[in-house]
């Protein structure tokens, strides 16, 4: 595979703007005041505080400001006391920003979000702000302090004040801008309450309706260029200049470059596919000239349409045209060039499309008794695979949640009579791209008859992987953990489970049955992995551990944890890419210890074709293990690495390579 290696990414190394500073300390916290371990100001404080106090408290307090005549004043060494110096450093840079930000907010990691109008306004009933936050960290990527300078996309916060807003249900507000400064509503301090003519409601999508304000769509364009111009501008505005390299000693040369130390790449077979007839690695191409790794195992496959009745005539049968057909594009008056195959050729499976069980339900709330209904007393053969075709008439981005779970409802009943199906947005099917879609839907359609679309081109390696992927639901008000037991590299899973997520032992116990049936079926283990949505807690590990103990396995876990979320904090650009910016599929950036960015995306060399929804951002890979020796193993990272990006092209739901593993993004569909 290619490599990138001329790389930017969005971090300011400084140097200390002192490396020694006075500070006046109290025992007792105050809003505003900073705590420092009494441990990092030892040999400096015995002086000034009782032995009684000291064994009192295990924090001090200060609020950095200048000692004033007859206060005691500390001299801290900042090059050692690095966390209480990132703390003084944020402080530096609030005060900075307070004077010039139009909305400057501490987010819930204490990092420093500056809000700024957005040049264009293009709705008089709402402002819209371009959010930056700055992060402080040390030694990470370089050899002494950082700031991250991160952009968070936009948000919208209303014209009309509170004050306006007369017998509004204020229990829908949720952030409110207070004279430049944001405040949770319910926690709001009372005094703002004297002039609720300068309070503003930020535009949350439960305040959206009230105001007729549409729901945001996904935005699926290439987003690195705008990223990074924004990013740039910035740091021109409000950053490279005397005042701020007064208080924070940036360099003139903007954000840092990548040593090329820090880049990696996945293994060169890491990419390669098995197919039908030979090896590929994109599948958006390659599925349709080599076929599916293995066709389904069933020969008479039936298909069934459910759908609004009003869509019969209409979407019904247009998609109906392209499963028989294939999709046409107009050459001329008389001829039709059909750009994507019929369903038959494309999964190499023959299918009947049974009329007379196809199911059309009058109304949207009925859908689900009549489907349930017509499956309870339709006869079907044992000898023949059924899947439904669900025409959906909801949109993908519908927010009415009673509406949005009709799909899921009639999913759940089809499965109880063990039916799978497959879901098409009514609104897609006009599309004059839905020749892009078609090959998303047949695939699923062929993973879920049982056939193998495509397997990794890897020696099939024996270990046990735990994926723990989560779900919040917000109906239940509760978030839900799905778990995926995989004992080899292909992808293939053995077993999901789900549970709320506070049932530490529940996890651990479905992982001891994963483990015992590990052990039956292979003899030994070598090591348990668990791929984990976020930073896994010692609450969530310690469950794990006593199991392993109990059933005498003293091998090591190691945790790596993939962030579910796309990393905007930490971005690097390609310079090299010719003003698109992405780096090539299978960059691995390292930023911190066992800290990395790893790139899954389809720019496998500089003339891959990249689609819109294909320009993803990287995901933040960590690794943590119960016997840390082994992470000095490079090696062992490469391996881990690997396994994640493999996994990554093991998502049969697309042709298109995701960025996140199924190890994460399939627990969460179970959750």
């Amino acid at each position: 595979m290619e490599t990138t290696n001329n790389l930017l990414i969005n971090i300011l190394p400084f140097t200390f703007p002192v490396k020694e500073q006075d500070f006046t300390f109290q025992t007792e916290q105050k809003e505003g005041f900073c705590p420092i371990h009494k441990g990092d100001l030892e040999g400096l404080i015995e002086d000034y505080f009782s032995k009684e106090e000291l064994v009192q408290t295990e924090w001090l307090y200060s609020d950095f400001s200048l000692p004033k005549d007859g206060e005691v004043s500390i001299r801290v060494d900042l090059t050692k006391s690095v966390h209480f110096a990132s703390h003084y450093y944020r402080y530096l840079i609030r005060s900075y920003f307070k004077e010039i930000a139009d909305i400057i907010h501490l987010n819930f990691t204490n990092e420093i979000e500056v809000w700024f109008k957005a040049p264009q306004q293009p709705d008089k009933r709402y402002n819209i702000y371009n959010k930056f936050t700055l992060k402080v960290q040390h030694k990470r990527v370089s050899d002494g302090p950082e700031l991250v300078v991160s952009f968070d996309g936009t948000s919208k916060v209303l014209v009309q004040s509170i004050k306006d807003l007369v017998d509004f249900p204020t229990d829908n507000f949720k952030w409110v801008n207070c004279n430049g400064e944001l405040h949770w509503y319910k926690y709001m301090p009372p005094h703002f309450k004297q002039d609720t003519s300068k309070l503003f409601p930020v535009v949350s999508n439960k305040l959206k309706p009230f105001f007729g304000i549409i729901f945001d769509k996904p935005d699926f364009t290439n987003r690195y260029p705008k990223y990074k111009n924004i990013l740039e501008n910035f740091y021109e505005a409000h950053l490279n200049n005397v005042d701020f390299r007064n208080i924070i000693p940036i360099p003139e040369d903007g954000f840092l470059k990548v040593e090329h130390d820090n880049i990696l790449k996945i293994s060169d077979d890491s990419a390669q596919l098995q197919f039908g007839t030979s090896l590929g690695t994109e599948p958006k191409y390659d599925l349709m000239k080599f076929g599916p790794y293995k066709p389904i195992h069933q020969n008479n496959v039936y298909f069934f349409f459910i759908y609004h009745t009003p869509d019969k005539d209409l979407a019904v049968k247009k998609l109906y045209n392209f499963f028989i057909k294939g999709f046409p594009v107009q050459k001329d008056a008389d001829h039709f060039e059909y750009v994507f195959p019929n369903m038959a050729d494309f999964i190499h499976q023959p299918f009947h499309i049974e009329a007379t069980g196809n199911i059309g339900f009058d109304s949207i709330e009925t859908a689900v008794e009549t489907v349930d209904n017509a499956i309870r007393n339709t006869k079907r053969s044992e000898d023949i695979k059924y899947l439904a075709i669900f025409v959906s008439p909801v949109s993908k981005f519908e927010k009415d949640p009673a509406k949005l779970n009709i799909y899921y409802r009639i999913k759940e009943t089809l499965l109880k009579h063990g039916i799978s199906s497959q879901v098409v947005y009514k609104e897609h099917i006009f599309s004059k791209s839905f020749n892009y879609f078609l090959p998303n839907i047949e695939t699923a359609i062929l993973a879920k008859l049982g056939g193998i679309p495509w397997r990794l081109n890897r020696t099939v390696s024996s270990e046990l992987i735990v994926g723990i992927g989560a779900f919040y639901s917000t109906t239940r008000k509760s978030r839900f953990l799905g778990s995926a037991f995989c004992f080899n590299n292909e992808g293939i899973f053995e077993n999901f489970n789900c549970f709320l997520s506070n049932d530490t032992d529940t996890l651990a116990g479905s992982i001891r049955k994963a483990v015992m049936k590990f052990l039956i079926d292979h003899e030994k283990a070598d090591r348990l992995i668990i791929h984990f949505y976020k930073d896994i807690s010692k609450n969530e590990i310690t469950p794990i551990i006593n199991i392993l103990h109990k059933l005498n396995l003293d091998i090591p876990v190691i945790i790596v944890t993939v962030n579910k979320t796309e990393s905007k904090g930490l971005i690097a650009f390609d310079l090299d890419s010719e003003g698109k910016f992405m780096p090539v599929s299978g960059t691995i950036v390292k930023v911190g210890p066992f800290e990395y960015l790893l790139y899954n995306n389809t720019r496998y060399t500089d003339k891959s074709v990249i689609n819109g929804k294909e320009y993803h951002f990287p995901i933040k890979i960590s690794f943590s293990s119960s016997q840390p020796l082994l992470l000095k193993n490079p090696l062992l990272i490469q391996e881990l690495t690997d396994q994640v990006y493999q996994f990554s092209r093991m998502y049969w739901k697309s042709v298109s390579q995701q960025n996140l593993p199924v190890t994460i993004c399939y627990p969460e569909m179970v959750a």
